[in-house]
């Protein structure tokens, strides 16, 4: 019974490689391991039942160190990489009219206030989020009217 457990740990390894989960690596290692106890227990069961019970134990033990290390970093792409930044008023925010435009990265965007109030031209305002084609923002500084 030792080379079927072999050939098990043998595929899952092998499987392992075409996945980025680190899931199937912890069934061979549970593999191999009822391969060195089949030369002392023959009954397939009893050999089955340890290999399910590692497996889980492994899986769910480890599970979170492995999650720890192989974690990934978000990075905000397009659109979403806007959130946060801060920009500038070139048309008045109108929320009656429903108008208004503001100014970053070199880019013009339809804007409104998330209170939907006014906002003067000049305003230093932050976007808090991208609502369809629109930047919903929020006032940081008003412009200096000296």
């Amino acid at each position: 019974m030792w080379q079927t457990w072999l050939i098990i740990a043998g595929i899952t390894f092998v499987l392992e490689m075409f996945t980025a989960g680190f899931l199937v690596f912890w069934f061979g290692i549970s593999a191999l391991f009822v391969m060195l106890l089949s030369f002392f227990i023959s009954d397939l069961i009893i050999q089955t039942t340890i290999f399910i019970i590692l497996s889980i134990i492994l899986i769910l033990s480890t599970r979170p160190l492995v999650n720890k290390f192989i974690a990934t970093k978000t990075v905000k792409t397009n659109v979403f990489s806007l959130v946060g930044k801060k920009a500038q008023v070139i048309k008045e925010l109108n929320p009656i009219e429903g108008k208004g435009q503001i100014k970053v990265n070199g880019e013009v965007w339809s804007a409104e206030e998330i209170h939907g109030e006014t906002v003067p031209v000049g305003t230093e305002v932050e976007i808090n989020e991208i609502s369809g084609v629109k930047a919903i923002v929020s006032v940081l500084r008003l412009p200096n009217n000296t």
